[in-house]
Formats: C-alpha cells, structure tokens, sequence
C-alpha cells in the first residue's frame, strides 16, 4: 500500500460495493488490480477460489497473475482465476456440457476453420459470390453472436434479404458446429450468457463460486461481455472494474464504450474512482494528449498529470514525400541514438494501417537499423512475396532447391506431391539439384513421363526467363514473369476477396519497384548495380530478417497504433498525420472521429519523453500525386507545446549545427 498514491489506495480498499476505476493511461491500473486482488484474500478474507480477474489478452493475464504471486502466498492464492474472457467461457462450457448439450473433448474452432466451414456450406448452395462475401458474412455472424442474436433473432430482425441470407447460413453454421461438437471463438461467451439466462441453478452455482469479480479494460467489453459479468456479479454487485473511456480503440470489433456509462444506470450505487497521476510521460506530452482528448465529448472528465519535467516541446514534422518521411524517421533515430548514447530499443514507429511500414521497413534496411514489427506481418514474410522472392532466387540460381520446390506448382502446373518426390529422390541420389537432374537421362527411369514433361517445360521456360533477364532491360521481364504464370489470376481464385488479392499483387509490384530503385540508384557510377546484385541484396535482408538472433531485444519497434496499446517507449514518432489516414478515410465518410481521436489519445500517450508526429506534402496514390490535408489532429495540440519542422524554408544554419552535433558524435563513438 506505501507504493501507492491515494487515489490508487482507495480503490483497492473499497469492497462495500460496485467500483468503476476510471484509469488513464500510465497511471498503474495492473498494481491497482493486483494490489486490489492481494487485499481481498488477505484483509478481507475472502478465499482466492472465489475471486476472478478478467482480461482480453493471455499476456496481460500473465502478467497479472506473476504480480499476484509475488503479493501473497502461493496457497492463499490455490483456485483464484486469473484469466481472459474467453478462458473463463471455456471454462463455463466445460463444466456445464450436460445443460449445453455437447460432449466432453468439444473443439473450438478457430477463425480459419470457421471460414472453411462457412466456404463449404455457400459452395452447397451454389452461391456465386461466396469468395467475395465470404470474410462479410463471417464479420457479421460475429457480430450478432457479440450482440447476443441468434440465427432465428437474426432471420426476425433483418433489414433486407442478404441479411435473411446470412441469417439462414448463421442457422446452418450453428447447426454444423452442434454436429461437429464444436463452438467458435464468440461462442465462448455467448454460450455461458444463453446458459445463465435460461438455468437459473447454473447461474446460482457460479454466483456461489464467483463472490468477488475484478474487470480489466472494461471500456473494451461488447455487448455480450457486459451481460455476462452483469449475471454474474448482479446479487452481490461486489466487483470492481478498470477502464478508460479514453483508450477505447476497438469499435470495429464490438468494443462498447459506453458499457462504463451503462454500469451507472444498472447499479446505482456505484462508485467511481479516478486514476489521473501519469507514471509515464513529461508534462507537456500529457498536456497534448489532454488537449487532443477534450475535443472528444465525454460522460466522465478526466485529466492526467505527472510529477515529470515538462519536457521537450513535441515536433510536427513536414516531408516532401513519403520516401522523404520515411527517410526522415530514420535519420532522426540515427542522430538520437548516436548524439544521446541510446539503444535501438528507445525507439518506437507507429502508424495508423500495417501497409505503412512497407516503405519504412525498406528505408531501415538500408540503414542497416534492426527492427522488429509487432501487431503486423512483415512485408517478406507475407505469402507472395516469399512466391516472389523464390522466383527471384530461382532466376539466379536455378539450382537452388528450396525456391525450387517452392514456386514449381505455384501457380498449379499439375506437378504432384509423388511426382516432386521421385525427383527429389533421383538428384539425392546423383547428389546433384533438381534443375540439373531434369538434363539427365537416368531421371526418365524415376519419373513418370507426364510429370517429368511438365517438370521440364518449367525448368525450360525459367532457362529462358533467366536468358531474357540478363540481354534485356530486367525491370519489364520480372514483370512479365509474373504475367506469363498468370501470378494475378491464381490470387484472385485463393483469396477471401478480389481486393485482397488486388492488394497481394500490389505487394509483389512494389517488390519489382525495390529492384529498379537499386538499379536506378547507382546508375552511372563505378559500382553500377547489376540486376543479380540487387537481387541478391534482397535475398539477404530476406534471409536477415528470418534469423533469429540471440539477442534481439536491442531494435526499433514498428507497430500499429491499435497493437501499441499497453506499451511505453523512450522516444516515439507517429507517421502519417493526414486526412484519411489519421483520422482515416472509412472514419471521416461514417462521422466516426471520435474513436481515430481516442486512437491518436494513445499514441501520443505511449511516449515517455520525446514525441515526433510526421506527415507528408505529397503522396503517392493509385499511381498519382496527391497533395493531403494535415491532420486536423495537429491543429488540436496546444501550439505553446509544439515545434513545426519543415513549413518552410529550411534554416540552412540550424541543420549545419545538427550535422556537426552528429558528427562530433560519431567521432566520440568512435574514438571511444
């Protein structure tokens, strides 16, 4: 209790009733949690089997139950539930089967296998559309089953025939997923609140069991979440629960912020409790995010402070373009990390959407900055670019096996699993790669001649590829590459959608536009890029990026502003601080600003002690140039607090005396 300041005291010693803990970001809600839980198994006597704490994410409820295990002794602690919420409805559902109607050993389906599921009963019913709509229905299914709908709720309730359609498919899904002994990801908690609802003997049993409840991230909660923890804490109304009405950035997957408000008019006597001393950031980044967050209409007023110094001004960084804006977030943590002696681990890039790390990823590269990206899949570990990297590798070394056995029958060339198999077995036994196997006459005594044929007219045809790349001008011969396999037509029949498979090809268009950068940029000098050095270079930082080193604590974090939540660096930079991207485009044409400007709340409040907000004066969209609109975000940052960068003329003088700081820098480095 001495660790705590009062405000954080008083929420851990109110157990006479409901508690709301209105926390703001930085100000310790996990101790509150955990100090909270530590009193009421040792000061208010009651056993750990009846409490629960609840969260969203498996490392929060790690996290939370190493710190409990660190208050109390381990068997003070035997039966308390530390857990997400979906645990907990596992949980549930594993111990009411009988009313539930399933058997022990019940599987759950993940989101891939409910997609197959779904992918087979429209393919039964013939509809032509179910490659297009597949991922939609999907959403909306969730969505009614976080709304607490049913399939017959959902036919009653529809608003037009394609939701009696899906209404219908939801039906036979359900119907399925009986069959089959399995629930879904939204069936977790969907069942134990149709459970409570209808045996009131099964609810008794867990209101016995569950006397005491701790939520986290309560502004987090959809619909379905709320009723549950409402059933089960409504007798006794002894629970309490942490949120920030601030922080909720998760609408588009039922996230209610207005359950905080709803928890007033369901008890009336409920208390709140206001966290609003920051741990975390210097004064006057909490003075913007204060600033930025005033705009939003609010239920609750809240306001952070801290005992922190006021700190650097933020600056707001205007960029030629989004090369230079890339270009410029390096530098920057180049000339940090070297003039201030920090680690690459002080630093931290959040963008709005993962498409933007893209060019970031690129930029760091060449920079030869370690990196890791978190919330996002790396652009060379996405599926077609691993396709197209091993068309690359195969067009300088048709003997690499790898590549090889990896893009033979991508697109399909009719080339089976047995047939792959007996090359292989022959070029083991020659000791020689695939490629040169198929030259061989031995091979036709191991290999079919239908397969063997087809094997050769693809080892022929990448012989000529490879001809034509090194007589011709290469950058249209990798495109015609990817034209003569027919690389967009296959995506387009094994993606959820066309604009998913639209965006796919994109990612392989600006692979190809990676290689002509390389070439354009050492045109005409005494160490002209040839096309097999750029190719090779994008093969190292393929293979850099996949191998694990021992220790890789020490590298920049790129993550989305949504997967930065819960976290805190040193020294953050935000990019692109534009109309439709931040706030972004789907926001602005449905008047959803309020949740992009809880998002820019976030972001702003996961610096510890410099922030950078950068955006750029061009952009390139759909192959043209587009001049964007600032952010109106940054017209809402108080101007006393910020430094604009950019705006106009460069001050020749000013960035002389960064270069010679940076230099002397690196030479001290150096020296040392």
């Amino acid at each position: 209790m001495s660790q705590l300041n009062p405000r954080q005291r008083e929420a851990v010693r109110y157990i006479d009733g409901p508690l709301l803990v209105l926390a703001g970001a930085g100000s310790g809600k996990t101790s509150v949690i955990t100090r909270k839980i530590a009193y009421l198994i040792e000061q208010a006597g009651i056993p750990g089997r009846h409490i629960a704490a609840v969260t969203f994410t498996n490392k929060a409820a790690r996290e939370m139950k190493e710190r409990v295990g660190k208050l109390v002794d381990r068997k003070l602690t035997r039966g308390l539930t530390v857990s997400t919420f979906h645990n907990l409805g596992m949980h549930i559902i594993r111990e009411e089967l009988a009313h539930l109607g399933y058997h022990p050993g019940f599987s759950i389906f993940d989101a891939e296998d409910a997609k197959a599921l779904l992918q087979d009963l429209m393919l039964r019913e013939a509809s032509a559309d179910a490659g297009d709509e597949l991922s939609a229905i999907q959403s909306t299914i969730s969505t009614w089953k976080n709304d607490m709908k049913g399939p017959q709720d959902a036919w009653s309730k529809a608003a037009d025939e394609r939701e009696q359609r899906i209404a219908l498919i939801y039906k036979r899904y359900q119907q399925y997923l009986k069959a089959y002994n399995a629930v879904d990801f939204d069936d977790l908690i969907l069942l134990p609140v149709q459970l409570f609802h209808t045996v009131p003997e099964a609810l008794a049993k867990w209101r016995r069991k569950i006397r005491y409840m701790l939520v986290d991230e309560y502004q987090d909660t959809n619909l379905c979440q709320y009723e549950l923890v409402k059933l089960l804490v409504a007798e006794r109304a002894a629970f309490t629960v942490v949120g920030d009405d601030d922080q909720s950035i998760y609408a588009w997957r039922g996230a209610r912020p207005e359950n905080l408000v709803q928890l007033k008019a369901d008890f009336p006597s409920l208390k709140i409790v206001k966290l609003e001393q920051n741990y975390r950031s210097t004064a006057r980044i909490l003075r913007c995010a204060n600033d930025v967050i005033a705009n939003n209409p609010h239920v609750f007023e809240k306001v952070l402070w801290s005992d922190h110094t006021i700190g650097d001004e933020l600056r707001i960084v205007r960029c030629r373009n989004e090369d230079a804006e890339v270009h410029r977030v390096a530098s920057e943590i180049i000339d940090q990390k070297l003039k201030k002696g920090l680690q690459f681990r002080d630093f931290a890039v959040l963008y709005r959407g993962n498409h933007q790390a893209r060019l970031l990823e690129m930029k760091l590269q060449a920079f030869q900055i370690p990196y890791r990206i978190s919330g996002g899949q790396s652009f060379f570990a996405k599926n077609e670019i691993r396709d197209a990297m091993a068309y690359l590798r195969l067009l300088i070394n048709p003997n690499d096996d790898a590549a090889f056995l990896r893009v033979v029958n991508v697109p399909r060339r009719e080339i089976g699993p047995r047939t792959l198999e007996q090359l292989s077995h022959y070029s083991r036994s020659r000791d020689i790669s695939m490629h040169r196997a198929l030259d061989e006459m031995g091979v036709e005594t191991h290999v079919t001649e239908k397969g063997l044929d087809r094997l050769r007219r693809f080892r022929h045809w990448v012989e000529a590829t490879c001809r034509r790349l090194y007589e011709e001008d290469p950058i249209p011969v990798l495109k015609q590459l990817f034209t003569d396999i027919e690389y967009e037509e296959w995506l387009h029949q094994h993606a959820a959608s066309p604009k998913a498979a639209t965006r796919r090809m994109e990612n392989i268009w600006y692979l190809i536009d990676s290689v002509q950068r390389m070439l354009d940029n050492d045109k005409g000098t005494a160490d002209e890029t040839t096309i097999e050095d750029a190719i090779s270079r994008l093969i190292l930082r393929d293979l850099m990026e996949q191998q694990e080193e021992e220790d890789d604590s020490d590298k920049v974090q790129l993550l989305t502003l949504h997967a930065s939540k819960g976290l805190e660096f040193p020294h953050v930079f935000i990019m692109g601080l534009e109309e439709e991207i931040l706030p972004h485009r789907a926001s602005i044409e449905e008047g959803n600003i309020e949740e992009e400007r809880r998002l820019m709340y976030v972001g702003i409040t996961r610096a510890r002690e410099t922030l950078t907000l950068t955006y750029a004066g061009q952009r390139r969209q759909y192959g043209e140039k587009i001049e964007p609109i600032p952010s109106r975000f940054l017209d809402e940052l108080p101007e006393d607090d910020v430094r604009r960068e950019g705006m106009g003329d460069l001050d020749q003088e000013a960035n002389q005396e960064k270069g010679k700081a940076t230099l002397s820098a690196l030479l001290g480095d150096l020296g040392g």
